[in-house]
């Protein structure tokens, strides 16, 4: 019980950090509660041996909006911005706790459920990639992504870009504006052609869905409202736009990319890596170095992330936005991001 307490504090200091008061504030009451042995520890009794990386207070907390959302949660609601409400410490506190004891079964239903979110914030990353590759010649583009969830950020040329200083790029009347979605040595260029765009998960989300609408708005933070209609734009444009996503261990998937002359063939992927494991870490990196080797000036390949990642061996990690291309394998840093993606620092 004492472990997941202390994985509770920690995750309000990572909500902060993240730009999240509500859960902040939230996290470490249910924490409390659950040391008190509370309407919290019942609810979460199958989980008190759970270590930080399951993820058990996102659980929670997303498993609640889903019954907020759903108008399931009584009077929780006035207190979840994301439908309206406006937090308040103590009476959302309370509210919240007599929803953990009238409803413990309603509230535990998603408690095996990994949160899921797509970050539509992250294309920031992709596409300056995409604009630093498209200077050094313009192609088509053939889009590849791994932990897609959704698929959304395959719709990342559909995105309108607004930098510090105010221009922007992509369609004008783009349900999604990502502003500011750079600083620094902005990226300029013309929003390239994706001619194809393709995605995987081993738990892909059908975003046409009602249910898939849910889940990813329920793992969105609700006192977040920028990220909550980022979403609705994103999902409104995936009703308009073919794209697939396919149910697919990442692996398997690189493995069976194979390049075309006439396009720009890119594998891309945002926060992912830290799940996936070591041994298809390995696959998937000698897949990338073959593609590479394979490319030639007429179907040319790169891979862009955006991952925690050392510049150096010896420095700390950092979100790095990492653009890699073939032929030539050169690899370069394009900035610094973070991890809901906005904005990108571009150097």
């Amino acid at each position: 019980m004492g472990d997941l307490a202390t994985a509770l504090r920690q995750q309000a200091v990572a909500c902060a950090s993240l730009g999240s008061p509500m859960y902040a504030d939230l996290l470490p009451r249910v924490a409390d509660d659950l040391q008190e042995g509370g309407a919290t520890a019942a609810v979460l009794a199958p989980w008190l041996d759970a270590a930080g990386p399951d993820g058990v207070g996102l659980r929670l907390l997303g498993s609640v909006h889903r019954l907020v959302l759903q108008r399931r949660a009584g009077g929780l609601g006035v207190f979840y911005p994301s439908v309206g409400g406006t937090w308040s410490p103590e009476d959302g506190w309370a509210a919240f706790r007599s929803l953990l004891e009238e409803e413990p079964a309603a509230v535990a239903e998603w408690l095996d459920r990994p949160p899921q979110t797509n970050e539509v914030g992250r294309a920031t990353v992709l596409m300056a990639g995409l604009l630093a590759l498209g200077r050094e010649r313009a192609l088509p583009v053939r889009l590849f992504e791994i932990g897609s969830s959704g698929g959304l950020n395959l719709l990342a040329d559909q995105f309108r870009y607004v930098d510090a200083d105010g221009s922007s790029i992509g369609p004008e009347d783009s349900p999604v504006v990502l502003d500011p979605a750079w600083s620094g040595v902005v990226p300029r260029g013309a929003v390239p052609e994706v001619v194809e765009r393709i995605g995987s998960d081993v738990m892909p989300i059908d975003v046409r869905s009602t249910e898939g609408r849910l889940a990813l708005t329920a793992y969105v933070w609700p006192d977040q409202v920028h990220r909550h209609e980022r979403l609705r734009g994103a999902l409104a444009l995936a009703e308009r736009t073919s794209l697939v996503v396919r149910r697919q261990a990442a692996s398997a998937f690189v493995e069976d990319i194979a390049l075309v002359e006439g396009a720009r063939t890119v594998l891309w992927h945002s926060v992912i890596w830290q799940y996936v494991a070591r041994e298809e870490q390995a696959a998937i990196t000698v897949r990338i170095d073959e593609l590479g080797a394979q490319a030639t000036e007429a179907a040319p390949f790169a891979h862009v992330f955006l991952e925690p990642t050392r510049r150096t061996p010896s420095s700390g990690h950092e979100f790095l936005a990492v653009v890699e291309s073939w032929p030539g394998g050169e690899r370069r840093i394009l900035g610094t991001s973070r991890g809901h993606g906005v904005p990108t620092h571009c150097e």
